[in-house]
C-alpha cells in the first residue's frame, strides 16, 4: 500500500474516532438526562438511569453516522488544510480527485463493518433497553408478538387475562381467532373462536362466535368485547424495528406476509441497510467537496457550520422520502435510493475541476 493512502487512512480514521466520541459522549449525556426524567416517579438505583443510557446510546449513534462522516471527513480536510498536506499532495502529483477516491472508498469499506458488526450489536442492546423500559410503564402488562404461528396478543382487563391468537390480519379485521380468558390465578374460564374479529376500536366486535365454557357452547352473530389494544396501537407496536438486527427482520417480513400484514416498513428498514454503504459513501463526498470548494475561507467554524446546515437539509430530505414510502406514494426503492440519488449528483457535478481546486 502506497504511503500517501496509510496516511489518507489513518488520518481519517483518527477523525472518525474523534467526532464518534465527541457524538457519543453528547448522546450519552442527553440520553441521561432523559432517563432521570423517566425514571424520577420510581424507587429504582441511581444507577439505572445510567444503564438505560448506555444500551440506548449506540442505536442512536448509529442513525448519526452518516452525519459523523461528514464531520470527519471535514475534520480531515481541516487538518489537511493546516499543515499544507494538501498542497504537498498536489507538488508530488496527486490529484484531488484521487483523494476523494481513496477516503470515499474507506467510508464504504468502513460502513460495511458498521452494518454487519456495530448494526447488530446496536440493535440487540435497543431491544434489551425497550424490555428494560417495559418493565416500568403501563404497557408492561401487554404484549403483541408475531410468530410464524400468526398474532399473539396478551392483554389484561381488571383482573383477568386474555391471550389472542390470530391466523390473519386482513384490514382492520383479525380472522380465524382463538381467545383464552384467565382469572388471576391464571385458571380458565373460557375459550372464544371468531371467524373474525373489528379491531378499529377498542370495543372488538366479533362475528360466527363460539363461546366454550365448562358447562356449554353458546354460537353467537355478533358478541362485543372490550380490550386494551385498536388496529392502530396493535400496529403501532411494530414500528420500532431498530431493535432488531438484520437476521431478525428478514425474519420479522416472513411472518408479516405469513400474517398477510404490510412489510412496508420492514422492506424500508432493509433498503436503508443495504443502500448504508453507498450512503455514507455520499456523505464523505458531499462533505469533500464542500470543502474543497470553501478551501480559501480561513475560519473553519464557518465551514463546519455550512457542513452542519446540510446535515439538517439532508435530515428532512430524508425524512420526506421516508413519508412518502411510508404512505406509498412513491415505491420503496425510490424513497430510500433516491436522497442517496440527489446527493451523490449534486456531489459529482461539483467535482468538475476538483483537481485546480
Amino acid at each position: 500500500m502506497k504511503v500517501y493512502i496509510k496516511f489518507l487512512i489513518k488520518t481519517f480514521l483518527n477523525s472518525f474516532l474523534y467526532v464518534s466520541a465527541v457524538m457519543l459522549s453528547l448522546v450519552f449525556i442527553l440520553n441521561i438526562l432523559t432517563e432521570i426524567e423517566f425514571f424520577k416517579d420510581y424507587d429504582v438505583s441511581a444507577l439505572l438511569p445510567l444503564y438505560a443510557s448506555l444500551l440506548n446510546s449506540p442505536d442512536l449513534l448509529f442513525e448519526m453516522f452518516p452525519f459523523i462522516f461528514l464531520l470527519s471527513t471535514q475534520v480531515l480536510f481541516i487538518k489537511l488544510f493546516n499543515n499544507d498536506e494538501i498542497n504537498i499532495f498536489k507538488y508530488s502529483g496527486l490529484k484531488n480527485s484521487r483523494i476523494l477516491t481513496v477516503i470515499c472508498t474507506m467510508s464504504f469499506l468502513m460502513s460495511l463493518l458498521l452494518i454487519g458488526i456495530f448494526y447488530n450489536f446496536s440493535s440487540s442492546l435497543k431491544n434489551y433497553y425497550l424490555q428494560l423500559k417495559t418493565n416500568y410503564t403501563d404497557d408492561g402488562k401487554y404484549l403483541v408478538v408475531i410468530t410464524n404461528n400468526g398474532l399473539w396478543i396478551k392483554d389484561k382487563i381488571g383482573k383477568e387475562t386474555y391471550i389472542i391468537n390470530a391466523s390473519n390480519l386482513e384490514g382492520t379485521n383479525l380472522i380465524n381467532t382463538f381467545i383464552s380468558q384467565f382469572d388471576e390465578n391464571y385458571n380458565i374460564i373460557r375459550n372464544l373462536n371468531s371467524k373474525k374479529i373489528d379491531v378499529k376500536k377498542n370495543e372488538w366486535v366479533l362475528y360466527d362466535v363460539e363461546i366454550y365454557s365448562e358447562k356449554e357452547i353458546i354460537r353467537k352473530d355478533i358478541y362485543t368485547l372490550n380490550s386494551n389494544f385498536n388496529y392502530q396501537k396493535i400496529t403501532n407496536l411494530f414500528s420500532n424495528l431498530s431493535a432488531l438486527t438484520i437476521f431478525e427482520l428478514f425474519e420479522l417480513k416472513e411472518n408479516y406476509n405469513q400474517l398477510n400484514y404490510s412489510t412496508t416498513e420492514v422492506d424500508i428498514q432493509i433498503q436503508k441497510i443495504y443502500s448504508y454503504p453507498l450512503y455514507l459513501a455520499a456523505m464523505t463526498l458531499l462533505a469533500s467537496i464542500i470543502m474543497f470548494n470553501s478551501k480559501n475561507f480561513n475560519n473553519s467554524t464557518v465551514k463546519i457550520t455550512f457542513g452542519l446546515a446540510m446535515s439538517v437539509v439532508i435530515y428532512y430530505l430524508n425524512n420526506f422520502f421516508n413519508v412518502l414510502g411510508n404512505t406509498e406514494k412513491i415505491s420503496i426503492i425510490y424513497s430510500v435510493w433516491l436522497p442517496i440519488l440527489i446527493i451523490t449528483t449534486i456531489s459529482l457535478i461539483f467535482t468538475y475541476g476538483i483537481n485546480e481546486k
